[in-house]
Protein backbone atom coordinates (compact mmCIF):
# COMPACT_ATOMS: atom_id res chain seq x y z
CA UNK A 1 0.00 0.00 0.00
CA UNK A 2 1.16 3.58 -0.12
CA UNK A 3 -0.70 6.84 1.04
CA UNK A 4 0.43 10.78 -0.59
CA UNK A 5 -1.70 13.76 -0.22
CA UNK A 6 -1.72 16.84 -2.72
CA UNK A 7 -2.78 20.53 -1.59
CA UNK A 8 -5.83 22.50 -3.89
CA UNK A 9 -5.14 26.45 -3.78
CA UNK A 10 -7.74 28.63 -3.14
CA UNK A 11 -7.96 32.72 -3.02
CA UNK A 12 -9.61 35.26 -1.97
CA UNK A 13 -12.04 35.76 -4.47
CA UNK A 14 -13.32 32.50 -4.57
CA UNK A 15 -17.04 32.23 -2.69
CA UNK A 16 -16.74 29.85 0.36
CA UNK A 17 -19.36 26.79 0.59
CA UNK A 18 -21.40 25.69 3.65
CA UNK A 19 -23.49 29.02 3.99
CA UNK A 20 -27.11 29.63 2.88
CA UNK A 21 -25.38 33.19 1.23
CA UNK A 22 -22.65 34.00 -0.89
CA UNK A 23 -19.57 34.66 1.31
CA UNK A 24 -15.43 34.89 1.54
CA UNK A 25 -12.58 34.06 3.36
CA UNK A 26 -9.27 36.02 3.94
CA UNK A 27 -6.44 33.67 4.23
CA UNK A 28 -6.54 30.11 5.58
CA UNK A 29 -5.15 27.58 8.23
CA UNK A 30 -3.96 23.93 7.80
CA UNK A 31 -4.64 23.25 4.13
CA UNK A 32 -7.30 21.95 1.63
CA UNK A 33 -6.26 18.31 0.19
CA UNK A 34 -7.06 15.48 -1.35
CA UNK A 35 -5.13 12.91 0.68
CA UNK A 36 -4.91 9.05 -0.71
CA UNK A 37 -4.67 5.41 0.53
CA UNK A 38 -3.60 3.03 -2.38
CA UNK A 39 -3.79 -0.26 -1.85
CA UNK A 40 -3.15 -3.57 -3.62
CA UNK A 41 -4.57 -7.11 -3.90
CA UNK A 42 -5.14 -8.54 -7.05
CA UNK A 43 -5.90 -5.22 -8.79
CA UNK A 44 -5.03 -1.78 -7.04
CA UNK A 45 -8.00 0.17 -4.99
CA UNK A 46 -7.77 3.27 -3.86
CA UNK A 47 -9.27 6.03 -1.54
CA UNK A 48 -9.17 9.31 -1.50
CA UNK A 49 -10.49 12.34 0.84
CA UNK A 50 -11.14 15.55 -0.02
CA UNK A 51 -11.06 18.84 1.94
CA UNK A 52 -14.05 20.34 0.43
CA UNK A 53 -17.83 20.77 1.31
CA UNK A 54 -19.52 17.96 -1.73
CA UNK A 55 -18.90 17.26 -5.27
CA UNK A 56 -21.32 15.56 -7.91
CA UNK A 57 -20.27 12.59 -10.08
CA UNK A 58 -19.35 14.47 -12.74
CA UNK A 59 -15.97 15.65 -11.31
CA UNK A 60 -15.58 12.58 -9.64
CA UNK A 61 -16.12 10.58 -12.39
CA UNK A 62 -13.66 12.44 -14.43
CA UNK A 63 -11.28 12.11 -11.64
CA UNK A 64 -11.68 7.88 -11.53
CA UNK A 65 -11.78 7.90 -15.50
CA UNK A 66 -8.72 9.71 -15.58
CA UNK A 67 -6.77 7.60 -12.41
CA UNK A 68 -7.74 4.13 -13.96
CA UNK A 69 -6.15 5.24 -17.76
CA UNK A 70 -3.22 6.89 -15.91
CA UNK A 71 -2.36 4.15 -12.72
CA UNK A 72 -4.19 1.19 -14.23
CA UNK A 73 -6.92 1.12 -10.93
CA UNK A 74 -9.81 0.08 -12.37
CA UNK A 75 -13.26 2.47 -12.15
CA UNK A 76 -15.02 0.56 -9.63
CA UNK A 77 -12.30 0.28 -7.11
CA UNK A 78 -12.40 4.13 -6.39
CA UNK A 79 -13.97 5.66 -3.82
CA UNK A 80 -13.73 9.56 -3.64
CA UNK A 81 -15.51 11.27 -0.53
CA UNK A 82 -15.42 14.93 0.50
CA UNK A 83 -14.89 15.65 4.02
CA UNK A 84 -17.63 17.81 4.30
CA UNK A 85 -15.74 21.13 5.54
CA UNK A 86 -17.73 24.27 5.37
CA UNK A 87 -14.72 26.45 4.53
CA UNK A 88 -13.29 25.57 1.43
CA UNK A 89 -14.22 27.12 -2.29
CA UNK A 90 -17.51 25.99 -3.78
CA UNK A 91 -17.26 22.60 -5.63
CA UNK A 92 -21.05 22.89 -6.27
CA UNK A 93 -23.70 24.86 -7.17
CA UNK A 94 -26.15 25.13 -3.47
CA UNK A 95 -28.36 27.67 -1.79
CA UNK A 96 -27.38 31.02 -3.22
CA UNK A 97 -24.26 30.23 -5.33
CA UNK A 98 -22.91 27.96 -7.87
CA UNK A 99 -19.38 26.36 -7.71
CA UNK A 100 -15.98 27.89 -8.58
CA UNK A 101 -14.69 26.29 -11.59
CA UNK A 102 -11.08 26.74 -11.54
CA UNK A 103 -11.14 25.19 -7.80
CA UNK A 104 -13.20 22.78 -9.04
CA UNK A 105 -10.59 21.94 -12.01
CA UNK A 106 -7.61 22.22 -9.26
CA UNK A 107 -8.93 19.70 -7.23
CA UNK A 108 -9.13 17.42 -9.79
CA UNK A 109 -6.07 17.73 -10.89
CA UNK A 110 -4.86 17.24 -7.26
CA UNK A 111 -7.03 13.96 -6.86
CA UNK A 112 -5.12 12.47 -9.54
CA UNK A 113 -1.68 13.93 -8.66
CA UNK A 114 -1.93 12.20 -5.19
CA UNK A 115 -2.87 9.33 -6.26
CA UNK A 116 0.07 8.89 -8.66
CA UNK A 117 2.17 9.57 -5.68
CA UNK A 118 0.69 7.26 -3.53
CA UNK A 119 0.91 4.77 -6.26
CA UNK A 120 4.70 5.07 -6.34
CA UNK A 121 5.08 4.20 -2.35
CA UNK A 122 3.69 0.59 -3.25
CA UNK A 123 5.26 -1.77 -0.93
CA UNK A 124 4.05 -3.90 1.95
CA UNK A 125 2.73 -2.97 4.89
CA UNK A 126 1.16 -3.80 8.15
CA UNK A 127 -2.44 -3.03 8.67
CA UNK A 128 -3.29 -2.72 12.42
CA UNK A 129 -7.32 -1.36 13.30
CA UNK A 130 -9.16 -0.79 16.72
CA UNK A 131 -12.69 0.64 16.88
CA UNK A 132 -12.16 3.63 19.15
CA UNK A 133 -15.27 5.99 20.03
CA UNK A 134 -15.76 9.67 20.46
CA UNK A 135 -18.99 10.73 21.73
CA UNK A 136 -18.51 14.23 23.07
CA UNK A 137 -17.82 15.67 19.60
CA UNK A 138 -21.36 16.06 17.93
CA UNK A 139 -25.03 15.33 19.32
CA UNK A 140 -28.16 15.17 17.02
CA UNK A 141 -28.79 18.24 15.63
CA UNK A 142 -32.54 17.56 14.57
CA UNK A 143 -33.88 18.68 18.13
CA UNK A 144 -37.87 18.94 18.50
CA UNK A 145 -38.38 22.58 19.46
CA UNK A 146 -41.11 23.94 21.28
CA UNK A 147 -43.39 25.22 18.91
CA UNK A 148 -43.60 22.09 16.80
CA UNK A 149 -40.90 22.55 14.62
CA UNK A 150 -37.22 21.30 14.15
CA UNK A 151 -34.07 23.29 15.19
CA UNK A 152 -31.37 24.15 12.32
CA UNK A 153 -30.11 27.52 13.82
CA UNK A 154 -30.69 30.24 15.48
CA UNK A 155 -31.80 30.28 19.30
CA UNK A 156 -33.16 26.87 21.14
CA UNK A 157 -33.92 27.86 24.32
CA UNK A 158 -36.76 25.89 24.29
CA UNK A 159 -35.42 22.80 22.49
CA UNK A 160 -37.17 19.33 23.82
CA UNK A 161 -35.07 16.45 23.34
CA UNK A 162 -33.09 15.32 20.35
CA UNK A 163 -35.15 13.44 17.05
CA UNK A 164 -33.01 10.55 16.49
CA UNK A 165 -29.69 8.90 17.34
CA UNK A 166 -25.71 10.13 17.98
CA UNK A 167 -23.03 7.66 16.56
CA UNK A 168 -20.12 7.59 18.36
CA UNK A 169 -18.07 4.92 16.45
CA UNK A 170 -14.70 5.85 15.90
CA UNK A 171 -12.76 3.45 13.39
CA UNK A 172 -8.91 3.69 12.83
CA UNK A 173 -7.24 1.69 10.07
CA UNK A 174 -3.33 2.37 11.17
CA UNK A 175 -0.89 1.26 8.25
CA UNK A 176 2.55 1.09 9.26
CA UNK A 177 5.72 -0.13 6.89
CA UNK A 178 9.18 -1.14 8.93
CA UNK A 179 7.41 0.39 12.15
CA UNK A 180 6.81 3.73 10.94
CA UNK A 181 3.06 5.10 9.81
CA UNK A 182 2.55 5.19 5.90
CA UNK A 183 -1.12 5.92 6.28
CA UNK A 184 -4.09 6.16 8.33
CA UNK A 185 -7.50 6.82 8.10
CA UNK A 186 -10.46 7.91 10.59
CA UNK A 187 -14.10 7.71 10.33
CA UNK A 188 -16.59 9.79 12.22
CA UNK A 189 -20.03 11.39 11.84
CA UNK A 190 -20.59 14.86 12.42
CA UNK A 191 -21.02 17.40 10.30
CA UNK A 192 -17.32 19.28 9.53
CA UNK A 193 -17.87 22.70 10.85
CA UNK A 194 -15.48 24.84 12.74
CA UNK A 195 -12.59 27.31 12.38
CA UNK A 196 -9.80 28.16 14.72
CA UNK A 197 -9.66 31.54 13.05
CA UNK A 198 -12.44 33.14 11.93
CA UNK A 199 -13.23 34.04 8.49
CA UNK A 200 -10.20 32.09 6.51
CA UNK A 201 -10.35 28.44 4.26
CA UNK A 202 -9.81 25.85 6.16
CA UNK A 203 -10.48 22.07 6.42
CA UNK A 204 -12.46 22.01 9.39
CA UNK A 205 -11.69 20.50 12.54
CA UNK A 206 -11.80 17.07 11.59
CA UNK A 207 -9.08 17.88 8.56
CA UNK A 208 -7.13 20.12 11.21
CA UNK A 209 -6.69 17.18 13.62
CA UNK A 210 -5.67 15.03 10.85
CA UNK A 211 -3.04 17.08 9.30
CA UNK A 212 -1.88 17.56 13.22
CA UNK A 213 -1.95 13.70 13.55
CA UNK A 214 0.25 13.57 10.54
CA UNK A 215 2.52 15.81 11.96
CA UNK A 216 3.03 13.98 15.37
CA UNK A 217 3.30 10.13 13.36
CA UNK A 218 4.17 10.65 10.11
CA UNK A 219 2.60 9.35 6.73
CA UNK A 220 -0.88 10.36 5.50
CA UNK A 221 -4.09 10.80 7.62
CA UNK A 222 -7.58 10.85 5.95
CA UNK A 223 -10.39 11.68 7.28
CA UNK A 224 -13.80 9.81 6.19
CA UNK A 225 -16.85 11.42 7.01
CA UNK A 226 -19.61 8.72 8.28
CA UNK A 227 -23.62 9.27 8.26
CA UNK A 228 -23.88 12.69 9.51
CA UNK A 229 -26.63 14.42 8.30
CA UNK A 230 -28.59 14.80 11.56
CA UNK A 231 -25.80 15.61 13.31
CA UNK A 232 -24.09 18.62 14.20
CA UNK A 233 -21.71 20.08 17.09
CA UNK A 234 -23.87 22.47 18.80
CA UNK A 235 -21.50 23.49 21.81
CA UNK A 236 -17.93 23.03 21.56
CA UNK A 237 -14.98 25.19 19.61
CA UNK A 238 -12.80 24.03 16.72
CA UNK A 239 -9.99 23.74 18.88
CA UNK A 240 -11.90 21.97 21.24
CA UNK A 241 -13.12 19.65 18.73
CA UNK A 242 -9.94 18.79 16.92
CA UNK A 243 -7.95 17.83 20.04
CA UNK A 244 -10.95 15.64 21.23
CA UNK A 245 -10.67 13.65 17.62
CA UNK A 246 -6.91 13.97 18.08
CA UNK A 247 -7.28 12.32 21.57
CA UNK A 248 -9.64 9.69 20.42
CA UNK A 249 -7.93 8.43 17.67
CA UNK A 250 -4.43 8.11 19.54
CA UNK A 251 -6.43 6.16 22.35
CA UNK A 252 -7.36 3.75 19.77
CA UNK A 253 -3.89 3.51 18.22
CA UNK A 254 -2.71 2.33 21.73
CA UNK A 255 -5.17 -0.56 21.46
CA UNK A 256 -4.73 -1.21 18.14
CA UNK A 257 -4.17 -4.85 16.49
CA UNK A 258 -2.62 -6.10 13.61
CA UNK A 259 -5.05 -7.67 10.75
CA UNK A 260 -4.31 -9.84 8.29
CA UNK A 261 -5.58 -8.58 5.22
CA UNK A 262 -6.52 -11.89 3.25
CA UNK A 263 -8.39 -9.85 -0.03
CA UNK A 264 -9.50 -6.34 -1.19
CA UNK A 265 -12.59 -5.85 -2.82
CA UNK A 266 -15.18 -3.60 -4.05
CA UNK A 267 -18.36 -3.34 -5.72
CA UNK A 268 -19.31 -0.13 -7.18
CA UNK A 269 -23.00 0.01 -8.64
CA UNK A 270 -25.63 2.68 -10.53
CA UNK A 271 -28.46 2.73 -8.74
CA UNK A 272 -31.67 4.99 -9.85
CA UNK A 273 -33.36 7.48 -7.29
CA UNK A 274 -36.29 10.60 -7.82
CA UNK A 275 -36.67 13.79 -7.63
CA UNK A 276 -39.40 14.33 -4.98
CA UNK A 277 -42.69 16.07 -5.80
CA UNK A 278 -43.45 18.94 -3.57
CA UNK A 279 -46.69 21.29 -2.69
CA UNK A 280 -44.65 24.78 -3.16
CA UNK A 281 -47.50 26.67 -0.53
CA UNK A 282 -46.28 24.07 2.44
CA UNK A 283 -42.98 24.74 1.72
CA UNK A 284 -43.19 28.08 1.56
CA UNK A 285 -45.07 28.46 4.91
CA UNK A 286 -42.74 25.83 6.94
CA UNK A 287 -39.40 27.50 5.47
CA UNK A 288 -40.66 30.99 6.18
CA UNK A 289 -42.50 30.64 9.63
CA UNK A 290 -38.63 29.32 10.61
CA UNK A 291 -36.76 31.94 9.74
CA UNK A 292 -38.60 34.99 10.65
CA UNK A 293 -39.20 33.28 14.05
CA UNK A 294 -35.36 32.30 14.60
CA UNK A 295 -33.39 34.13 12.14
CA UNK A 296 -31.83 37.93 12.41
CA UNK A 297 -32.99 39.01 8.79
CA UNK A 298 -35.02 36.19 7.49
CA UNK A 299 -36.18 37.62 4.42
CA UNK A 300 -32.80 36.86 2.11
CA UNK A 301 -32.91 33.33 3.21
CA UNK A 302 -36.31 33.03 2.48
CA UNK A 303 -35.87 33.92 -1.10
CA UNK A 304 -32.63 31.84 -1.45
CA UNK A 305 -35.08 28.60 -1.12
CA UNK A 306 -37.73 30.45 -3.20
CA UNK A 307 -35.18 30.75 -5.94
CA UNK A 308 -34.09 26.66 -5.17
CA UNK A 309 -37.67 25.34 -5.73
CA UNK A 310 -38.51 27.33 -8.44
CA UNK A 311 -35.92 25.82 -10.42
CA UNK A 312 -36.38 22.19 -9.35
CA UNK A 313 -39.96 22.67 -9.97
CA UNK A 314 -39.92 21.29 -13.52
CA UNK A 315 -37.62 18.25 -12.25
CA UNK A 316 -40.09 16.94 -10.13
CA UNK A 317 -40.31 13.35 -10.35
CA UNK A 318 -37.69 13.22 -12.30
CA UNK A 319 -35.29 9.77 -12.51
CA UNK A 320 -31.79 10.22 -11.89
CA UNK A 321 -28.84 7.87 -11.33
CA UNK A 322 -25.63 7.77 -8.78
CA UNK A 323 -23.20 5.80 -7.31
CA UNK A 324 -23.72 3.13 -4.65
CA UNK A 325 -19.70 1.49 -3.22
CA UNK A 326 -19.30 -1.36 -0.88
CA UNK A 327 -15.16 -1.53 -0.30
CA UNK A 328 -13.73 -4.40 1.37
CA UNK A 329 -10.46 -4.16 2.88
CA UNK A 330 -9.87 -7.38 5.11
CA UNK A 331 -12.83 -8.07 6.86
CA UNK A 332 -13.55 -4.28 7.34
CA UNK A 333 -16.35 -2.92 5.26
CA UNK A 334 -17.13 0.27 3.94
CA UNK A 335 -20.29 1.39 2.19
CA UNK A 336 -19.57 4.75 0.08
CA UNK A 337 -23.20 6.74 0.55
CA UNK A 338 -23.49 9.98 -2.55
CA UNK A 339 -24.90 12.16 0.32
CA UNK A 340 -25.95 13.85 3.56
CA UNK A 341 -26.91 10.43 4.83
CA UNK A 342 -29.22 10.42 8.22
CA UNK A 343 -27.31 8.66 11.11
CA UNK A 344 -30.33 6.47 11.72
CA UNK A 345 -30.15 5.25 8.39
CA UNK A 346 -26.41 4.71 8.80
CA UNK A 347 -26.56 2.40 11.72
CA UNK A 348 -29.24 0.08 10.04
CA UNK A 349 -26.89 -0.52 7.56
CA UNK A 350 -24.50 -1.24 9.88
CA UNK A 351 -26.67 -3.48 11.77
CA UNK A 352 -27.80 -5.38 9.05
CA UNK A 353 -24.74 -5.89 7.11
CA UNK A 354 -22.95 -9.55 7.65
CA UNK A 355 -19.47 -8.02 7.95
CA UNK A 356 -18.60 -7.29 11.99
CA UNK A 357 -17.07 -3.58 10.95
CA UNK A 358 -19.01 -2.23 8.59
CA UNK A 359 -19.18 1.80 8.58
CA UNK A 360 -20.67 4.50 6.13
CA UNK A 361 -18.18 6.59 4.26
CA UNK A 362 -20.92 10.25 3.31
CA UNK A 363 -20.31 11.95 0.04
CA UNK A 364 -19.24 9.61 -1.67
CA UNK A 365 -18.19 9.72 -5.53
CA UNK A 366 -21.46 11.68 -5.78
CA UNK A 367 -23.82 14.52 -4.33
CA UNK A 368 -27.48 13.72 -3.50
CA UNK A 369 -27.85 15.91 -0.85
CA UNK A 370 -29.45 15.36 2.45
CA UNK A 371 -30.79 11.48 2.63
CA UNK A 372 -33.13 11.25 5.63
CA UNK A 373 -35.34 8.84 6.89
CA UNK A 374 -39.16 8.50 6.36
CA UNK A 375 -40.05 9.40 9.79
CA UNK A 376 -37.69 12.75 9.31
CA UNK A 377 -40.06 14.18 6.37
CA UNK A 378 -42.89 13.58 8.47
CA UNK A 379 -40.98 15.98 11.29
CA UNK A 380 -39.83 18.48 8.65
CA UNK A 381 -36.87 21.52 9.50
CA UNK A 382 -33.92 22.43 7.21
CA UNK A 383 -32.54 18.93 6.08
CA UNK A 384 -35.89 18.25 4.45
CA UNK A 385 -37.07 21.80 3.17
CA UNK A 386 -37.05 21.18 -0.65
CA UNK A 387 -34.07 22.87 -2.61
CA UNK A 388 -30.49 21.80 -4.10
CA UNK A 389 -29.32 20.59 -0.50
CA UNK A 390 -32.38 18.52 -0.63
CA UNK A 391 -34.17 16.93 -3.35
CA UNK A 392 -34.95 13.29 -3.10
CA UNK A 393 -37.80 11.45 -2.49
CA UNK A 394 -39.20 10.65 0.81
CA UNK A 395 -38.15 6.66 0.76
CA UNK A 396 -35.04 7.22 -0.89
CA UNK A 397 -33.11 6.81 2.35
CA UNK A 398 -34.88 3.51 2.85
CA UNK A 399 -34.05 2.48 -0.69
CA UNK A 400 -30.22 2.79 -0.03
CA UNK A 401 -30.19 0.89 3.27
CA UNK A 402 -31.24 -2.17 1.32
CA UNK A 403 -29.24 -1.84 -1.88
CA UNK A 404 -26.21 -1.33 0.50
CA UNK A 405 -27.44 -4.40 2.50
CA UNK A 406 -27.73 -6.32 -0.64
CA UNK A 407 -24.64 -5.55 -2.19
CA UNK A 408 -22.53 -6.00 1.59
CA UNK A 409 -24.43 -9.70 1.48
CA UNK A 410 -22.80 -10.17 -2.26
CA UNK A 411 -19.58 -9.35 -1.38
CA UNK A 412 -19.87 -11.60 1.56
CA UNK A 413 -20.85 -14.62 -0.31
CA UNK A 414 -18.19 -13.99 -3.04
CA UNK A 415 -14.91 -13.40 -0.64
CA UNK A 416 -16.36 -16.26 1.65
Amino acid sequence: MGGAAAEVEGDDSMVIAGGILPRYASGGEGKLRASVVVLEGEEKFCIVSCDVLMVERDIFDDACRRIERTYDIPFGNVLICATHTHHAPSTVRVHGYGREEEFCSRLLDAIVSAVGKAAGRLSEARLYFWLGEESSVGQNSRLLLGDGTIYWTGPRDDALRPTGPFDPELPVLWFRRDDETEALTFNHSTHNIGTRRPGVRSPGFYGLAAQELEEELGGTVLFLPGAFGSTHNLTLSADEMAYRIKRAVKEALSYAEPREVSQVASVKREIEYRVREFDEGREDEAVSYYCRKRLEDPEPVIEVFRRMRRELAPHQGETRRTWLQVLLVGDIAFVGVPGELFTKLGLLIKRRSPFRYTYIVGLANDYIGYIPDREAFGLGGYQVWTGFHSFVAEGTGEMIVEEAVRMLSELYEEVR
